[in-house]
C-alpha cells in the first residue's frame, strides 16, 4: 500500500515538473543515440548510415517518449488536459461558432437554473434562516376532504396529545396600516405562538423573541418583534430600539426584539415586517376574541417533527387525535380532520398557488434546453464535416477512435461548461424576476425570491453534463462511422447521413416549439375567458377603497359615526350613483369569516358539520356591487344592533338547506343566535374565479360591526378623479386620516388571476425563445444545404429551371421539415396538454384554435427562416457552379 501511494504521489508531482522531466528525457535519449552512432561508426559505417541504423535499432524516439510518459505520470489526466487545451484552441479559431453555441446553451441552461432557483426558494426551501426545513410541515384542518383552517383550542389539544411532534407553530398573516402623507400603506405582519422563534431556530439580533405564556390571555401581552428591514427603514437602525413602543392598530406595543437580516417570516409570497403573540389576535383579526372559541377557524400552522419521524407516522397520530376531538366536541368538530402537508403543497399561502405554474415551467425549460442542445448539435455536426479531413488524418496516423470520441466529448464539455457559467449568471439575475410579474397590493410588493444554493448548483451541473452528452453524441456518432479508406479517397463521403441527422434535429426543434406554442395558446385563451367571465358582480364602474380607522385609533362607536358621515358625503358627490360598506372584498386576498350554522328544519348527515362563509355588508351593498337579488330585500339602515337579526343567503345555500323552497322568513342559527332570512342573492365568486358555487350568506354590518370595512362606490368616474374627491371628504372629517388605494373591481379581478397571468407570460416568453432557436436551427440547416447543393442548383438552372423553381424547391424542403415537426409536435401536444388541466378554465386541452394558431405561427417562422437561403439559391451562377 505504501509503495502504491508513493508511486501515485510521484506521478502526481510529475504533472507539475513536465518541462524539466522532458528536458531530462531529451538529454538521456540524445546521449543513447550518440553512443549508438559512435558504436556504428566504429564498425566502419558512414556518419549518415550510422545515424540511420542507430534510430532503426532504437525503435522510434517518439514511441519511446510516449512509453516513458505513461510510466512516469497519469496518462488519463494528461490526455484530458491536452484535450482541454486543444478544445479551447479550436473555440478560439472559430469565434462566431463559439459565441453562437455558448449563447444558445446559456439561454437553455440559464432558463433551467432560474426555474430551479424559483422551485427551491418558493417550494422546497422557502424560509431563509429557518433551520431543518425538511422537518417542517404545514398543518390545516379538513372539512369534507378539503383543506380548511383550524382553531386555537384544537391546536392546544393536539399539542398535549401528540408525542411525535416536536413543536406546533402558529403563524397567521395579517397587517396594519401606516399613514404616509395623505395615503395609507399596509405593513404585513404575523400573529404567532409564543414558541415561534425558538421552534424555527431564528434568534433575534437584538432583544428577545416571545416568552412562554405571552400567547395566552385576551390582549394581555402587547409586545412585538420587528423585522430587520423595518428596523433599518422606519427606525433608522436605532441600536436602542428595544423597549421603545410602536402603535399597531391603535394599541401601543413594546418592541422586544429585532429579527435577523434575511429572515422574512414563514409565509410564501409576503415578507413579514413584525410579529405579535397570539394573545393580541383580537386586535388584528375581525370577528372578536377567538382563543377560546373552538368553532373559530383562523389558524395557519406548521409542525416540526421529531428527528426520524416520517410524515406518515405523524399523520397517523394526528388523525387519531382529530378523531378524539370529533367525538368530544361534535358541535364544532363533526366531519372535521387534521392534515399535514409538505411545504411545497402548503394550502394557505402562495406555494399552493404557484405549484401548478412551476410544475409546468419545469417541463417548459427542459424543452427549451433540448431545443438549444439540438441547435448546438447541428452546429457541431456542420463543424465536424469541415473537420472530417482532420479526423481522417488522425485515424490514419494511429489515433484510436476512442481517443477521438473523448476529444469530441471534451469539446462538448467545454461548451456546456461555458453555457452553464453563463446560465448561472442569468439565473442569478432572474432569481427575483418572478415577483415582477405579480402586481403590488396596496403598495406592498410580493416577496418571491429564488434561492441558488448547493442543490441548484448540483442540478445545474447535472444539466451541464446532460448537455455535454447530447452535444458530444451527434458528432461522436458520425466520427465513429468514418470509413478510413473511403474517406481518404473522397471528402464528400457520408454527407447524406449527416443531412439526415441535421434534418432530424430540426424536426425535433420544431416539434418541441410547437408543443410550447400550443401550451401558450391554451393558457392565453384560459386567461381571456377567466377575465371576461362574469364573477357575479359588476367589475366596471365600481371602485373599492378603505380608510384605516383601526390604525388611527377609532373605537367602534366613533368608527360607526365616521362611516355614516363619510357615506353621506360620498353619495352626495357628483357622478356617484350609490355607495356601501362591506367588510371583505370579493376575490381579495383576505379570507371571509366562516362559522358553524344550524338551519331550522334541516338535519345534516352524521359526518357533516355545516360551516358556511359570510360577509358583513351595509345598506345598498347589493345594488352598488351589482349582485342581483332573486327574492326578498336588501339590508336597510334600520337593520342595526337594536333590530331583529337578519341575513341574506345566496342561491346555492338556499338550494342546499331549504331544498329549493323559498327561504324568505326561514331561520338560520349563527353563533348561538337565530337570524331570519330576508333575501336571496345570486351566486357570485368570493375567493377565486375558478371556485364552484358554494353556500354563502351576508349579515348587516350594523349588527356585526367591523371598523375595517371597505368602501364600494358605483360611479362612471375614473379612480384618479375619485381619489382626489374622496381624499378631500376624508380630510374634511379628520385631517389625520389617510385614504387607502382606490382601484376598480376589474383590477381586483385581474389581481386575483395573477397566477394565470404569470403562467401565460412565462410560457409565452420561453415559447418565443424556443421558436427563435428553432427558427435559427432551420435557417442554419437550409443555408448549409443550399451551400452544399450549389452544383445541383447550377445544373438545374443550366437545364432550364427558373429562379421561381429554385425558390419553390428550397421553400418546399424547409416546409417539409416544418410539417414533419408540426405533426410530431401535435402528437406530443395531444398527450402533454392534459397536464395543464389545473391552469385551464373552460378550455379543452385539445382546443383546435390553439393548435391552429400554433401551426400558423410555426409556418410563418419557417417561411422566414427559409426565405434568405431560398433567395440565395436563386442567385446561383450556373456557369461558375458547374466549373467548381
Amino acid at each position: 500500500m505504501r509503495e502504491f501511494f508513493g508511486t501515485f504521489i510521484r506521478r502526481v508531482m510529475a504533472l507539475f515538473r513536465r518541462r524539466r522531466l522532458e528536458d531530462d528525457l531529451d538529454e538521456e535519449l540524445r546521449t543513447h543515440l550518440e553512443m549508438a552512432v559512435e558504436l556504428n561508426l566504429g564498425k566502419g559505417m558512414s556518419a549518415e548510415d550510422a545515424r540511420r541504423e542507430a534510430l532503426r535499432s532504437f525503435g522510434g524516439v517518439e514511441q519511446t517518449k510516449e512509453n516513458y510518459r505513461d510510466q512516469r505520470g497519469l496518462p488519463m489526466i494528461e490526455t484530458t488536459l491536452q484535450d482541454l487545451r486543444f478544445g479551447l484552441r479550436m473555440l478560439r479559431r472559430s469565434p462566431g461558432f463559439s459565441i453562437l453555441a455558448i449563447l444558445c446553451l446559456t439561454l437553455g441552461i440559464g432558463a433551467n437554473a432560474a426555474v430551479f432557483s424559483w422551485v427551491e426558494g418558493i417550494l422546497f426551501r422557502p424560509y431563509p434562516a429557518v433551520v431543518h426545513q425538511e422537518q417542517l410541515f404545514a398543518l390545516t384542518g379538513t372539512a369534507l376532504g378539503e383543506a380548511d383552517l383550524t382553531s386555537w383550542p384544537d391546536l392546544l389539544d393536539l399539542q398535549r396529545s401528540c408525542t411525535l411532534v416536536d413543536s406546533f407553530i402558529v403563524t397567521k398573516i395579517m397587517g396594519t396600516t401606516l399613514s404616509i402623507g395623505d395615503r395609507a400603506e399596509v405593513t404585513t405582519g404575523s400573529i404567532v405562538s409564543a414558541n415561534y422563534f425558538d421552534a424555527i431556530g431564528v434568534h433575534p439580533i437584538l432583544g428577545r423573541g416571545f416568552e412562554p405564556g405571552e400567547d395566552s390571555g385576551r390582549n394581555a401581552h402587547p409586545v412585538t418583534v420587528i423585522s430587520y428591514q423595518l428596523w433599518k427603514g422606519r427606525f433608522k437602525g436605532d441600536p436602542q430600539i428595544i423597549g421603545k413602543t410602536q402603535r399597531l392598530n391603535n394599541v401601543v406595543h413594546t418592541i422586544v426584539g429585532v429579527a435577523p437580516e434575511g429572515f422574512y417570516g414563514t409565509f410564501v409570497g409576503w415578507a413579514m415586517q413584525f410579529w405579535v403573540p397570539a394573545s393580541m389576535e383580537e386586535n388584528f383579526e375581525a370577528g372578536g376574541y377567538k382563543l377560546e372559541d373552538r368553532g373559530a377557524r383562523w389558524i395557519e400552522a406548521y409542525v416540526r417533527l421529531k428527528p426520524g419521524v416520517t410524515l406518515a407516522q405523524a399523520q397517523q397520530e394526528i388523525s387519531a387525535a382529530a378523531k378524539r376531538l370529533e367525538a368530544e366536541y361534535p358541535a364544532t368538530n363533526r366531519g372535521r380532520g387534521i392534515k399535514l402537508w409538505p411545504l411545497w403543497q402548503t394550502p394557505f399561502n402562495n406555494a399552493n398557488t404557484l405549484l401548478p405554474t412551476l410544475e409546468i415551467m419545469l417541463a417548459v425549460v427542459v424543452f427549451v434546453l433540448l431545443i438549444a442542445c439540438a441547435n448546438v448539435g447541428n452546429l457541431l455536426l456542420v463543424r465536424s464535416f469541415s473537420r472530417r479531413h482532420e479526423m481522417t488524418v488522425r485515424l490514419a496516423i494511429g489515433a484510436g477512435r476512442g481517443r477521438l470520441l473523448k476529444q469530441l466529448f471534451t469539446e462538448g464539455l467545454i461548451l456546456s461548461a461555458f453555457g452553464a457559467a453563463g446560465g448561472l449568471l442569468v439565473a442569478h439575475w432572474c432569481r427575483h424576476a418572478l415577483v415582477l410579474l405579480f402586481p403590488a397590493r396596496g403598495g406592498v410588493a410580493m416577496h418571491l425570491p429564488g434561492e441558488i444554493d448547493w442543490r441548484v448548483l448540483a442540478l445545474s451541473a447535472g444539466v451541464c453534463l446532460l448537455a455535454t452528452l447530447l452535444l458530444g453524441l451527434v458528432p461522436a456518432m458520425q466520427t465513429s462511422k468514418i470509413d478510413l479508406a473511403g474517406a481518404l479517397k473522397s471528402d464528400s463521403a457520408g454527407g447524406g447521413g449527416r443531412a439526415w441527422v441535421r434534418s432530424g434535429l430540426v424536426v425535433v426543434q420544431v416539434s418541441l416549439s410547437f408543443v410550447l406554442l400550443v401550451g401558450a395558446g391554451l393558457l392565453l385563451q384560459s386567461l381571456q375567458r377567466i377575465r371576461t367571465m362574469s364573477p357575479g358582480f359588476s367589475t366596471h364602474g365600481v371602485l373599492d377603497t378603505s380608510v384605516p380607522l383601526v390604525a388611527a385609533g377609532y373605537d367602534a362607536p366613533r368608527a360607526q359615526s365616521f362611516q355614516d358621515e363619510l357615506l353621506n358625503r360620498v353619495k352626495a358627490l357628483p357622478g356617484v350613483e350609490s355607495a356601501a360598506f362591506g367588510r371583505m372584498t370579493p376575490l381579495g386576498y383576505g379570507s371571509f369569516s366562516s362559522t358553524a350554522i344550524a338551519v331550522d328544519g334541516y338535519q345534516p348527515p352524521p359526518e357533516e358539520q355545516p360551516t358556511v362563509q359570510y360577509n358583513e355588508v351595509g345598506p345598498d351593498y347589493f345594488a352598488t356591487m351589482g349582485i342581483p337579488l332573486v327574492s326578498g330585500r336588501e339590508f336597510r339602515r334600520a337593520d342595526d344592533e337594536k333590530a331583529a337579526l337578519v341575513a341574506v343567503v345566496n342561491e346555492t345555500m338556499a338550494a342546499k338547506y331549504w331544498g329549493g323552497k323559498n327561504p324568505i322568513g326561514e331561520r338560520v342559527q349563527v353563533k348561538g343566535r337565530w337570524m331570519q332570512v330576508v333575501g336571496v342573492a345570486k351566486d357570485s365568486k368570493y375567493q377565486s374565479v375558478r371556485e364552484t358555487p358554494k353556500p354563502f350568506f351576508y349579515v348587516p354590518l350594523r349588527q356585526n360591526f367591523s371598523r375595517s370595512a371597505g368602501l364600494y362606490i358605483r360611479t362612471p368616474l375614473s379612480p384618479e378623479t375619485m381619489t382626489t374627491a374622496l381624499a378631500r371628504e376624508v380630510h374634511a372629517l379628520d385631517g389625520n386620516l389617510a385614504l387607502y388605494e382606490v382601484i376598480t373591481l376589474q383590477e381586483q379581478v385581474d389581481r386575483s388571476t395573477s397566477p394565470q397571468q404569470v403562467a401565460v407570460t412565462l410560457v409565452g416568453v420561453l415559447g418565443g425563445l424556443a421558436l427563435l432557436l428553432a427558427t435559427i436551427g432551420l435557417y442554419g440547416v437550409m443555408s448549409y444545404a443550399v451551400s452544399q447543393s450549389t452544383r445541383e442548383l447550377g445544373l438545374r438552372m443550366a437545364l432550364g429551371a427558373g429562379a421561381s423553381n429554385l425558390l419553390r424547391l428550397v421553400l418546399a424542403r424547409g416546409l417539409a421539415l416544418t410539417t414533419g415537426g408540426v405533426l410530431l409536435g401535435a402528437a406530443v401536444a395531444l398527450g402533454l396538454t392534459r397536464l395543464l388541466g389545473n391552469l385551464l378554465y373552460k378550455v379543452s386541452p385539445r382546443d383546435p384554435l390553439a393548435f391552429g394558431s400554433a401551426f400558423v405561427v410555426m409556418t410563418i417562422a419557417a417561411l422566414a427562416a427559409c426565405l434568405l437561403p431560398a433567395w440565395r439559391a436563386t442567385r446561383t451562377d450556373p456557369a461558375r457552379a458547374l466549373r467548381e
